[in-house]
């Protein structure tokens, strides 16, 4: 079934009156519940958190590598972007494509700096604010976790 008849479907959820809708299209089916409808047995079942937006989550980072064999010590230091999801990190559009971003280049907040695929489905990560690619942790086609740092930006 496809996303954007799923969210139309809460849309109208939402503004009616039916605390709940299911439609079955096919093997497929999709059942919708609106919040302080649900039955007892359903309200002892453990709740799963999931994250308001899906969003990069950024914060402060002081990363330091050492390196051995008397050869200097790199700091790097800037702020993280982390993937707001569970899936394949993938570094460019399509498979032999120019990837989005590389070591050094400006971005600007809102620019496009990889895809996460999950369950099929393309999600690009953007840029939360603007500043300088300083290191890319990842290698394309790697599965990463959520809260896992992609990029590192001064």
């Amino acid at each position: 079934m496809d996303i954007r008849k799923v969210k139309k479907l809460i849309e109208m959820l939402e503004s009616s009156n039916l605390n709940e809708i299911e439609i079955k299209e096919g093997e497929e089916s999709v059942k919708l519940v609106k919040a302080g409808s649900v039955s007892q047995a359903l309200m002892a079942a453990p709740a799963i958190q999931v994250p308001e937006k899906s969003s990069p989550v950024v914060e402060e980072s002081k990363v330091q590598d050492v390196v051995t064999n008397n050869e200097e010590t790199k700091k790097v230091t800037g702020k993280e972007i982390k993937s707001p999801m569970v899936g394949t990190f993938y570094g460019a559009p399509n498979p032999g494509a120019d990837t989005f971003v590389k070591i050094g280049d400006s971005v600007n907040e809102g620019d496009v700096l990889c895809i996460i695929e999950a369950m099929k489905m393309m999600n690009e990560v953007k840029a939360d604010f603007g500043g300088t690619i300083v290191e890319i942790i990842p290698e394309d086609a790697e599965p990463v976790e959520f809260g896992q740092t992609l990029f590192i930006i001064e």
